[in-house]
């Protein structure tokens, strides 16, 4: 896939050398020549100096319609603007933009754009966007105050109900057990090696679900 990264920070950096890492042709464009750098003298796609609400920009970078487009400057309304360009513009239908302000998250999506909001998720989230057909096993909503986590139950939880693991904030959506998947109900009992898909504030992602488990049945 031709994918536009505009914006060469830390995101557009991460997300450029992993598009490339699996096989997609990339063009990156900075403001900033200084700020390409940052890509290493061996990054293997293109490299463009400019705005990228530039349409004429944008078009000599070789974005059509069936592109790509990510906008992950450091201002949100720069990015928004990249990314109505290229969708109501140009016609690409695969866009994403950054924002630093979650609480315009809403308001962009009513408009078809997908936003990702300034947090340590940004890139991969960003990537699922573009790339959903990878299938990634986690989901972040647009304000990234909630992530969706898979979860192996391991052996000492075994026998738990699925209530155990939960609490206000967090919630078992999805259990799925020698390849058939259901919505549990909360007094479904884990096995060992169940994969279990948990809904949980972001900042609470690194929890262990069923370390209160052990020795407790």
């Amino acid at each position: 896939m031709h994918v536009v990264v505009v914006g060469c920070g830390r995101v557009g950096v991460t997300v450029a050398q992993q598009l490339v890492a699996d096989g997609h042709d990339v063009v990156v464009i900075d403001k900033k020549p200084a700020a390409l750098q940052r890509l290493g003298d061996d990054f293997p796609g293109r490299t463009m100096v400019g705005v990228g609400f530039d349409r004429k920009l944008l078009t000599k970078a070789g974005v059509t319609p069936d592109s790509a487009v990510m906008a992950v400057t450091s201002g949100d309304n720069s990015n928004i603007l990249i990314a109505r360009i290229a969708r109501e513009t140009l016609g690409v239908q695969r866009v994403v933009a950054r924002i630093y302000d979650p609480r315009r998250a809403a308001v962009y999506e009513r408009l078809g754009i997908p936003t990702v909001a300034s947090v340590a998720w940004t890139a991969a989230r960003a990537l699922r966007h573009i790339l959903p057909e990878q299938g990634a096993t986690e989901w972040i909503d647009p304000s990234s105050q909630y992530v969706m986590v898979e979860r192996k139950v391991p052996a000492h939880a075994a026998g738990r109900t699925v209530a155990s693991i939960e609490s206000t904030d967090i919630r078992v959506v999805l259990l799925c057990r020698i390849g058939k998947a259901s919505v549990p109900s909360p007094t479904a009992l884990l096995q060992q090696d169940d994969l279990v898909h948990v809904v949980m504030p972001s900042a609470a992602s690194g929890t262990d679900l069923f370390a209160h488990a052990e020795g407790s049945h």
